[in-house]
């Protein structure tokens, strides 16, 4: 059976929030290059599920700050999303050199990002994925 573009959104948003547990638990552990790029993929994820949830078929791209600009010209309350493209975008700075030695010049992730790039990251997921939960709980127009 084919799921609703809402439960196929609130599946993007389920992982989202499974990931934003894990690096949670990451910051903890100190693993502070992995917090700043799975934070950026628990954002990536919410708000793809907004778009999904509001019955898109397909939707590529890992750009936080054109999911953020989508969600918002869309209209759909984006309860206020479009304000925070430019503050959520920074998350895109993590999305490839957090993972590869070539995106840093002459270091590797695990020594340059730090607890609090780490805390930085891991706030704007957090923001994100709220909005995107009250999305989720505001009752459809």
């Amino acid at each position: 059976m084919r799921l609703t573009p809402r439960d196929q959104g609130l599946r993007w948003l389920e992982q989202a929030q499974a990931d934003l547990k894990w690096v949670r638990h990451l910051a903890q552990e100190g693993a502070h290059y992995l917090v700043c790029f799975l934070a950026q993929q628990a954002a990536e994820k919410a708000l793809k599920g907004i778009l999904y949830g509001l019955g898109e078929e397909q939707v590529v791209g890992h750009s936080v700050r054109r999911l953020s600009q989508r969600v918002a010209e869309t209209g759909a309350a984006a309860a206020g999303i479009g304000a925070q493209v430019d503050h959520w975008g920074v998350l895109d700075s993590y999305y490839i050199p957090t993972r590869y030695p070539n995106g840093l010049p002459e270091d590797i992730p695990a020594r340059v990002y730090n607890r609090e790039a780490a805390a930085s990251a891991l706030a704007l997921a957090e923001e994100v994925l709220a909005q995107v939960e009250r999305w989720f709980a505001a009752p459809a127009s």
